[in-house]
């Protein structure tokens, strides 16, 4: 029966007041010219309005609001007509697979929610042994870039791929009438089953060649282990193997061969039983190995060139002449020294990009008989010759070239020579691309083909010798794309697709294991040999290297930022807006220089009124003429001098969002495919502003918010010495901070009880955790502006600090010197500057979850509050900004939602398109404007952990939580343990009782959930 009653919105509408009506029709009765003063700022500073004015605009906006508000919107679903069996609503499915995209690779698991892929995990079966970086976690937002390429192209005209089909079969038959060369043009494979496509293709067409390029060259390195083992692969160090560790331009906690590193280095880098490993450092720009190392030395590579002769003459006895400083020279013969005497437990690594250095490199670990160098198993995933590269732009140029298919390389941006290879292009009749996106060489090509994105791939991949891994779709194609691989099959005049091929041709390298064993765990090891290589002519060797001398008058080092990489992501927001570990700048590149090299030219950096960070800018000239215009310029602590870097893979224009289309192309100076330069740097007119998140550089001596000490102090003095408890004053003595609290303490004993442990020692400060975390929870893309304006809504951060003095014990002692108020204000001045060799640190921050939480005692309306658990809640739908709870916050890890980001044109990243908005979790709310926000311990997957052991009618079993909370899933160095600290048989609750563990800011009370663990250092 339905009902008669009539409901009134106000008491206008009651009284059919006129402005009931008039607000339905339009919001503002009298049309308030906004336009004129607020577009304008002087028109807006000069203006004035009257209080009446003011209340009479408000108060329409306002009912106009109030009544809109009451209508709801609609939206029009449709249902499964029949719903898959295998998606069940509301419950995600996780599928293995393994990604390579010729520069990053890691073994994954890919979460799906109702058939879309929404987040990378690392798979931790047996055998997975290379987990996800910053890039491999955001490129699932590359799945739903709207600027991929959708359709086939030929000429710049939409076609179909039955054209494009018989376009390339047409010209192949041509090339193979005139006997002109037919090209492929691939990036490195890794995958047994395209190799071998690929060599039934040339078999097919004998005037054909497949040419291997890698846009960032390890050319001589390949051409040094090939030369010795006869094999084109890189060497897979396994560093948890190590006692001591010397490297030579090496970033191997960065993209040094690939990456990877991390995880075997941190396992030697915990103290345990009184050991850790040791690591020296010899590098020119500040990189993540350098941070973590216990001795870092600067230095220039033709010195590293020279040092590396030295090392090999203390190891292998030998005398070649060396030209080395004083200083460098001790330094580099106590590594050597050490070195010797650790004898298997010791290994060497360069990243020299010079033949000679790297066979000595071979020879120095050979006769060290080091563990952590092993020829069985060796890496895959560079095959490139810089020879091979230069030889088909020249055959391109002479017109040689008839048929040219490019498939994952997009060398129009990343050669040096660019216009070469374009004029060279211009020659060939029949060139096609295969690629993500209409990139710089897709663009200008007869025919652009889509690719699939990984995740909606087939392949195999042999990473490492001995293993197997299978790539598998996780949703069907987007868009019209085809695999290079389903072409190839087709040129061949296969029958098919590319899947059966791969099913096929699995059975010989799977050991025996069913192709359904391998595709559920993405991996089967096989198991491989050592290389038996031949003697390597080291003597050689290194009279060729210590020949080596520096040229100019600076040298430029190239190399890949840790959000960037090669610059293939270059339209992922994330990985833009990502903040450098080392430099805490996001949305750029820019070239770093030493204090001194900056004084000299007259290059700065400054904190503005504003608070951002400006710059200077720089032209860079290298010794041929090229020349980079106007590069912004970071004063960079523990650069060498004498140095310079700048990051590759910006710049890039084609097939990108007008927000991401920043930096400059530092390709055009990669010459030759080597990352060093003979360059000339001068000051130009200007200032950059950049997106800087971290104002301070230096901890100015606060000890206890990074505690510190050396192995041996932590082998020989007791704890209270090394980790100190804060201690306050209570009734005129002191006592432990920790002792004293202001509240009633609950019983935190029963049921789950979440803490997490970040051990300082086993940061890299890699950023993973934060890519994760974004992914998780839908944490917002704001834009160069507003992190500039420090707007950024990073949930979790990495802070990164230097030292004033040369180490940071250095920095406490000065700040116990301190003697009256005219000398703190001098020293801690000083203090504020970081060194110029620092000593590097990281903190990843994030929400403590603090037991007696100073924010949850200020919210006016109970929108942050304290769960049974350990988590600090946010209701946001309770929330009005009023920010009190950031202010209260000791940690200031809470962020205020300034705008709504989500389909907001002004913010144009993923969240403002359809496609874009396909990455969202389902599971976290997607926040509007004018709340505040931080991380939540994921509360969504600790529930969802919890009800999945309800359900199967069991306890949560041991460490189960460490997979719920993003940043711990990602941590690859395994820094980050995440659990219930009531069950005590965990892996956090033993952590939670080790001696090195404190709480940040342990003085102020706050009882946080998160706790860290003291650093240790080997010096």
């Amino acid at each position: 029966m339905s009902s008669n009653k009539k409901y009134w919105k106000s008491v206008e509408e009651l009284e059919n007041s006129s402005i009931v009506e008039a607000l339905r029709n339009n919001e503002f009765v009298e049309e308030i010219p906004t336009d004129e003063f607020l577009g304008n700022a002087d028109a807006l500073a000069s203006s004035g309005t009257s209080r009446r004015d003011f209340l009479k605009y408000v108060g329409f906006s306002t009912a106009a609001v109030t009544l809109a508000a009451c209508e709801g919107p609609v939206h029009k679903s449709i249902p499964y007509v029949l719903q898959p069996e295998q998606i069940i609503p509301g419950v995600a499915d996780y599928y293995a697979t393994t990604v390579f995209d010729g520069f990053d690779f890691a073994n994954l698991l890919v979460k799906t929610r109702e058939g879309r892929p929404i987040k990378i995990e690392n798979n931790a079966i047996a055998g997975a042994k290379f987990a996800a970086n910053a890039r491999i976690h955001a490129s699932i937002l590359g799945l739903y870039d709207s600027a991929r390429l959708k359709e086939p192209k030929a000429d710049g005209k939409q076609t179909t791929w039955s054209a494009v089909d018989l376009k390339i079969k047409s010209s192949l038959a041509e090339a193979k009438a005139k006997n002109q060369q037919v090209v492929l043009l691939t990036n490195t494979l890794a995958s047994p089953s395209t190799e071998k496509l690929i060599a039934e293709f040339i078999a097919k067409n004998p005037n054909a060649k497949h040419v291997v390029y890698d846009a960032v060259s390890s050319s001589e390195a390949l051409d040094a282990f090939q030369a010795v083992y006869g094999q084109r692969a890189l060497v897979d160090y396994d560093f948890s193997k190590s006692n001591l560790i010397v490297s030579v331009g090496a970033d191997f906690l960065g993209d040094w061969q690939g990456g990877g590193y991390d995880s075997g280095y941190a396992k030697g880098r915990i103290p345990q039983n009184g050991k850790m490993s040791r690591h020296f450092q010899f590098e020119s720009n500040m990189t993540l190995s350098g941070a973590a190392a216990d001795k870092r030395v600067p230095m220039t590579t033709a010195v590293q060139k020279q040092a590396l002769v030295q090392i090999y003459n203390i190891i292998a006895g030998a005398s070649v002449p060396v030209t080395l400083d004083a200083a460098y020279k001790a330094e580099v013969v106590k590594a050597a020294q050490q070195l010797k005497a650790a004898g298997s437990k010791g290994v060497l690594v360069s990243g020299i990009e010079d033949k000679n250095a790297q066979l000595l490199v071979l020879a120095i670990n050979q006769i060290l008989a080091s563990e952590a160098y092993t020829t069985a198993g060796a890496r895959q995933i560079r095959k490139g010759s810089n020879a091979v590269v230069s030889q088909l732009i020249k055959d391109l140029n002479a017109g040689s070239v008839h048929t040219l298919i490019m498939s994952g390389v997009n060398p129009v941006y990343t050669l040096a020579d660019s216009a070469a290879f374009v004029s060279g292009l211009k020659k060939v009749k029949t060139s096609v691309a295969f690629s993500l996106k209409e990139d710089e060489t897709a663009s200008i090509v007869t025919v652009a083909a889509p690719a699939p994105h990984y995740l909606e791939s087939w392949g195999d991949l042999e990473i490492t010798s001995g293993t197997y891994s299978l790539t598998q779709p996780t949703i069907r194609p987007i868009f019209n794309t085809k695999q290079f691989q389903d072409v190839l099959l087709s040129l061949n005049g296969a029958g098919g697709t590319f899947y059966d091929y791969l099913k096929v041709n699995s059975s010989a390298f799977t050991a025996g294991s069913s192709w359904n064993k391998v595709l559920h765990d993405g991996v089967a090891v096989v198991g491989s040999s050592a290389l038996s290589g031949g003697a390597v002519d080291a003597a050689t060797a290194a009279n060729a290297l210590a020949k080596s001398k520096a040229a100019g008058d600076f040298e430029l080092v190239l190399y890949t930022k840790t959000g960037l990489g090669d610059g293939q992501h270059a339209n992922n927001p994330w990985l833009q807006e990502f903040p450098d570990p080392i430099t805490r700048v996001s949305w750029d590149n820019y070239v770093t220089v030493s204090n001194a090299d900056a004084k000299k030219l007259g290059l700065s950096n400054e904190i503005v009124a504003n608070g951002g960070l400006n710059g200077s800018y720089a032209t860079i000239t290298t010794a041929d003429g090229a020349k980079l215009e106007n590069v912004p310029v970071i004063v960079q602590p523990g650069q060498a001098v004498g140095t310079v870097g700048l990051a590759v893979g910006y710049g890039r224009k084609a097939a990108l969002k007008e927000e991401m289309q920043v930096g400059l192309n530092a390709y055009a100076l990669y010459k030759n495919f080597n990352s060093v330069q003979s360059v000339s740097i001068a000051k130009a007119n200007g200032e950059h502003e950049f997106a800087c998140v971290q104002g301070q550089k230096t901890l100015m001596g606060r000890g206890d918010i990074i505690k510190e000490t050396t192995l041996d102090v932590f082998n020989k003095e007791n704890a209270e010495h090394w980790n100190p408890q804060p201690m306050v004053s209570l009734d005129h003595q002191e006592v432990k901070a920790t002792t004293v609290d202001l509240w009633e303490s609950f019983d935190r004993s029963t049921g789950h009880h979440f803490n997490l442990s970040i051990d300082l020692n086993a940061c890299t400060g890699c950023g993973a955790c934060v890519i994760a975390c974004h992914a998780e929870n839908n944490v917002p893309v704001v834009g160069k502006a507003e992190v500039r304006r420090s707007r950024d809504m990073h949930w979790l951060r990495i802070d990164r600090y230097y030292s004033s003095e040369s180490t940071f014990e250095g920095d406490n002692e000065r700040k116990e010197g301190i003697a009256g108020l005219s000398s703190s204000l001098s020293t801690f001045n000083e203090m504020e500057k970081p060194g110029d060799n620092p000593q590097v640190a990281f903190q990843p921050v994030m929400c403590q979850h603090c037991n007696h939480a100073p924010c949850e005692t200020v919210c006016p309306v109970a929108a942050t509050s304290h769960g049974r658990q350990g988590q600090n809640h946010m209701a946001y739908n309770r929330c009005v900004g009023t920010r009190y709870c950031a202010n209260n916050c000791p940690y200031k890890v809470r962020r205020f939602n300034w705008f709504l980001y989500n389909k907001n044109s002004e913010f144009d990243y993923h969240m403002n398109d359809d496609l874009g908005r396909m990455v969202l979790n389902p599971d976290v709310n997607v926040r509007s404007r004018g709340v505040m926000e931080k991380c939540s311990f994921c509360i969504q997957s600790t529930q969802a952990v919890i009800l999945q052991a309800k359900r199967e009618g069991r306890v949560v079993a041991k460490d189960e939580f460490n997979n719920a909370c993003a940043c711990s899933a990602a941590c690859s160095s395994g820094a980050m343990v995440f659990g219930d600290v009531n069950d005590k048989e965990s892996e956090v609750a033993k952590l939670a009782e080790s001696e090195r563990m404190y709480h940040l800011l342990e003085h102020v009370g706050t009882k946080p959930n998160v706790f860290y663990h003291v650093k240790v250092r080997n010096t």
